[in-house]
């Protein structure tokens, strides 16, 4: 019973990057680097030696090379060399009778990884790359100990055959799965958050053309007085003053933009609440005006400062004001306000609509990856938008009704 509890333990430990890999980039906007790789391989690698597998004294198995094999897959070969001085000496510090033979194991394995894993990114059937990679790895050592230790061999021939494969073979093949299906995810979902945010910013830029052409229509007309020269000076003064204003909100407009589309940052620092959302109504206004959406937002006098990133804060706004004047549009008297509520030390933004509305089921699944209410819509705009909140320490609350409109209420942690 102790040596399946081992057994067990050195899977627990093979898996160790995939789960490490699910906490640390479950909320970041990138994928892994070869740091992580090297970070959580050297980890493993230390943890499976340290608490080994072992029926004699000096002989101990763990699951380096499932650990090495990984390694060098997704971080290179310069992570596989690392991982080999580690082990090197870290075998070398626990000694004993099997020393020799790991290093010999290991002078035949190691090189055998870094073939494989060569022809892994080449052949289209990559399972059985991982096929191989476990037999050998589960073979090899049998191997090498039946021709310097035929004693050992023969006296432990159960253990031998199912230690070796549930450690090599289950490990690499659970192991190589798993992380590259989690990977595979999370490409993917950066990959739609960007196509989200570019189809957001094309829909906003239509209603932005309509917004800008006004003032611009404006200054020419204007200009083509002032060149008839047929007003007096107080006239061509006054048309000059407002079409320079009428420049500066058309600045102020593609600013505003621009401000949105600008590519995520890593970074958090002190925001008000109050100057990210005016803008972003400022921006989503004309776009509720094709819709025949009528936008309203209340803000409170004082400055509102919470502690998170300003263009992801900007881009959630956009994501849920945008999905609430979609939903109301083909109402009646349609109509989405936004609202400030401050509690203790907590700020509520609450975005209600009077449009259709969402079932039970609906409002559970919300902020799923791939789930939309919509029937062209892929849903990950909430997914980035619930991630970003929880990101920011907030939390996000929906309350809605089938027909009787939705309010959505943000919470979020007052700087």
């Amino acid at each position: 019973m102790s040596e399946i509890k081992e057994i067990l333990l050195q899977l627990l430990f093979s898996l160790t990057p995939f789960v490490l890999y699910n906490i640390y980039y479950r909320n970041l906007e990138v994928n892994y680097s070869r740091r992580f790789i090297i970070f959580t391989c050297s980890f493993c690698l230390i943890l499976s030696m340290t608490f080994p597998l072992s029926v004699q004294d000096g002989l101990v198995f763990d699951v380096r090379y499932v650990i090495i094999f990984f390694g060098i897959l997704f971080g290179g070969v310069t992570t596989g060399f690392i991982l080999l001085v580690e082990f090197i000496i870290f075998r070398l510090y626990i000694g004993g009778s099997g020393t020799l033979d790991a290093l010999i194991i290991l002078a035949i394995t190691f090189p055998l990884s870094i073939l494989l894993s060569s022809f892994y990114y080449k052949i289209r059937k990559k399972y059985w790359i991982t096929f191989i990679a476990g037999i050998s790895f589960s073979i090899i050592p049998i191997v090498v100990l039946y021709i310097t230790k035929p004693d050992y061999i023969l006296s432990n021939v159960t253990f031998n055959i199912l230690a070796m494969p549930v450690h090599n073979c289950l490990g690499i093949w659970l192991l190589i799965t798993l992380f590259n299906k989690s990977v595979t995810d999370k490409e993917l979902y950066l990959k739609f958050i960007q196509n989200e945010k570019v189809e957001t910013i094309n829909q906003v830029a239509a209603s932005l053309a309509h917004e800008v052409r006004n003032p611009l229509t404006t200054v020419l007309g204007f200009l083509k007085l002032i060149r008839a020269n047929t007003l007096g000076w107080e006239k061509t003064e006054r048309f000059i003053d407002i079409s320079i204003e009428e420049i500066h909100r058309t600045e102020q407009i593609l600013s505003d933009y621009l401000s949105i589309s600008k590519p995520l940052a890593t970074f958090h620092q002190h925001i008000d609440l109050v100057v990210q959302l005016k803008t972003v109504v400022e921006v989503m206004t004309p776009y509720a005006n094709m819709n025949n959406v009528s936008l309203e937002a209340s803000y409170p006098a004082a400055p509102v400062h919470i502690t998170g990133n300003p263009t992801e804060m900007k881009q959630l706004l956009v994501n849920f004001i945008k999905n609430a004047i979609e939903a109301s549009a083909d109402m009646p008297k349609a109509r989405v306000s936004i609202q400030f509520l401050q509690h203790l030390r907590r700020v509520q933004l609450e975005i209600q609509d009077n449009g259709v509305g969402m079932d039970e089921e609906q409002m559970s699944r919300l902020g799923s990856i791939y789930y939309s209410t919509k029937s062209t819509g892929t849903g990950l705009g909430l997914t980035f938008s619930y991630q970003a909140i929880r990101s920011m320490n907030g939390t996000i609350s929906v309350k809605s009704e089938l027909y009787s409109g939705t309010v959505f209420t943000i919470s979020l942690p007052l700087a």
